[in-house]
């Protein structure tokens, strides 16, 4: 059975615009909750290797170009529109790859999200704090874990598709 590649049904690329729009939904709902309960730095142990934390985040991943100034709030903000565009575009000829499309609504909610915190704030906020031995790996939120399960499975997808193309 041959995938669907183009001409997806309106109401398929609506599900995965509403895939998106409820990973916003999550991501904001947490980021409230924690500008509401967390001033900049607290911190609430949770377990041995996880902490829920407040931290601003002016950089982009891993806090890559956070000390640059300020001109990268705008430079992330316009990549992130322009990457949720695209992703729009691409789900709406796209809709019927589940795995791929997924992944796609999946990136989108993330990235509205973070674009949203930059308007927003200046700054996106992190919140989820793993760590073990005294390392502890960068903060993230919803956001950043739906972009990372996204980018995972566009991985995935095309893993797939090459090996299906053999």
């Amino acid at each position: 059975m041959a995938r669907q590649t183009f001409g997806a049904s309106k109401a398929s690329v609506l599900g995965w615009l509403g895939w998106a729009v409820l990973i916003l939904i999550a991501d904001q709902f947490t980021k409230v909750l924690i500008m509401g309960y967390y001033q900049l730095g607290d911190s609430t142990a949770v377990t041995s290797f996880f902490n829920i934390v407040r931290v601003h985040n002016s950089g982009a991943a891993f806090s890559f170009l956070a000390g640059a100034g300020g001109w990268q709030r705008w430079f992330f903000t316009a990549i992130g529109v322009g990457a949720a565009l695209l992703i729009v575009w691409m789900l709406k000829n796209h809709a019927g790859q589940k795995l791929f499309a997924f992944a796609l609504a999946s990136i989108l909610g993330g990235a509205v999200g973070n674009v949203i915190d930059r308007v927003m704030y200046g700054y996106v906020v992190d919140f989820l704090d793993f760590y073990w031995r005294g390392w502890h790996f960068p903060a993230f939120n919803v956001a950043d874990s739906a972009i990372t399960v996204g980018a995972a499975c566009l991985i995935l997808d095309e893993l797939l598709r090459v090996r299906r193309g053999r």
